[in-house]
């Protein structure tokens, strides 16, 4: 048996032990999870001290080490959201609807959980334990291969877990790590067919790109976000400064960050001087249109490629739009369908905007930093999806589950 096959298996046998947890008894593993965290705080830093001097030894950036850094404030966060799931309904069990039948059969329909749910994710530890949790909470068995860069963060963190699950009575396999972190490792967790239900790929488009095109296994997509800030000929500027500051620089590395600036002609020879003037307190580094490149003398020229680029960096793409719709059109060419943000104060052009912009989610005079499960209520998310079926947007607890059928007749036979 191979190691790949050995944890599925572990992870099959792991399910009627989850399954048959009621929600105070996930809650209770939840509340151990926190406090264990809390208790074991300093190995986990000493732990992920290890993958930061690896790390910087390989030459990572500043914005990528950021990525991979736990500290006690941060840790104390993870622990919170936990907590913060607790509190949250359970969705397992939920009735979404009912009826009965002419012939007497009476039909339900409940939310389950999906299973067994694979994890490929990359650089953050804190998706160790958002993911486990969230899935543990919503009743699936969790199986998560993390990158090489943060194996002794992952690793240490995933000990605590499961000490803790352990005890409160449920096995200790309803979350495992892939601690091999070979390549071939990660393709055959792809192809685990028959162990794992569903496959999240979590980090950069190489990432998500590599388990799309590679898995044989049902995956639901996060996405990779190219999010823009329209910034329209009505809006109020010192508003349209501060939402582009924010969108970009408050945490460049995460995919809800915003990678493009897109500026009505009209108001551009005003707000473009305005901005860059905030954004150079962070030294981040504009791609601009010729008409942009016009305006601010410093910024670079703009190719195709920075339009489409996520960056996770301190850089921005820049282009000066003639009207609504041709900001409408270039969002559509470029975006990756995650986040994208209208400044305006025009109830029609918000209304068009809103109605036009195929992402998951849009925004109306607000930062795309908020497209997140926390901010939107749902606890700590497992991703962000981008596509159509099944989940779009943050992925909380009821996305992780789905529906079963339950039927009760009295004999009846067609």
């Amino acid at each position: 048996m191979s190691y790949m096959t050995e944890l599925g298996a572990r992870s099959l046998a792991a399910k009627p032990g989850l399954a048959c947890a009621g929600t105070r008894q996930k809650n209770q593993a939840l509340a151990a999870i926190a406090a264990a965290l809390r208790t074991e705080m300093q190995a986990i830093l000493n732990a992920n001290a290890k993958d930061l001097e690896n790390a910087e030894a390989a030459g990572m950036n500043k914005i990528m080490m950021d990525r991979l850094r736990l500290t006690e404030a941060r840790i104390q966060g993870i622990a919170s959201s936990v907590e913060e799931l607790i509190a949250l309904e359970d969705p397992v069990g939920l009735i979404e609807s009912g009826s009965t039948r002419p012939n007497g059969l009476r039909i339900v329909k409940i939310r389950v959980p999906l299973g067994v749910v694979g994890i490929i994710f990359e650089s953050r530890p804190n998706v160790v334990v958002d993911a486990a949790c969230l899935c543990l909470k919503s009743g699936n068995v969790s199986l998560l291969r993390g990158g090489k860069e943060a194996i002794h963060s992952n690793t240490a963190l995933m000990q605590v877990m499961r000490r803790a699950v352990e005890s409160v009575g449920l096995p200790a396999d309803i979350m495992q790590l892939v601690e091999n972190t070979g390549r071939d490792i990660a393709q055959e967790m792809m192809r685990l067919n028959g162990y794992i239900d569903v496959l999240i790929p979590r980090g950069g488009a190489g990432l998500i790109q590599a388990v799309i095109q590679n898995s044989s296994l049902p995956v639901i997509e996060t996405g990779t976000g190219n999010c823009h800030i329209y910034v329209d000929a009505s809006a109020d500027l010192d508003m349209a400064a501060a939402i582009t500051n924010n969108a970009k620089v408050s945490r460049p590395s995460v995919c809800n960050a915003a990678e493009s600036l897109l500026v009505h002609a009209d108001v551009a020879e005003q707000f473009l001087p305005m901005v860059k003037n905030i954004l150079d307190a962070s030294h981040v580094v504009l791609y601009g249109c010729p008409r942009t490149c016009a305006i601010l003398s410093d910024a670079l020229p703009a190719t195709e490629e920075d339009y489409a680029a996520e960056y996770l960096d301190f850089k921005m793409s820049v282009k000066v739009v003639d009207s609504l719709e041709e900001a409408i059109d270039h969002i559509a060419k470029y975006s990756t369908h995650h986040s994208d943000s209208i400044i305006t104060r025009s109830l029609e052009s918000a209304e068009r905007f809103t109605q036009a912009v195929d992402s998951a989610a849009v925004y109306v005079n607000a930062s795309t930093r908020f497209t997140d499960g926390g901010e939107f209520g749902l606890g700590a998310e497992i991703g962000i999806s981008t596509q159509k079926l099944h989940a779009r947007g943050p992925m909380g607890l009821k996305e992780l589950t789905t529906i079963k059928y339950i039927i009760h007749g009295e004999g009846q036979i067609r």
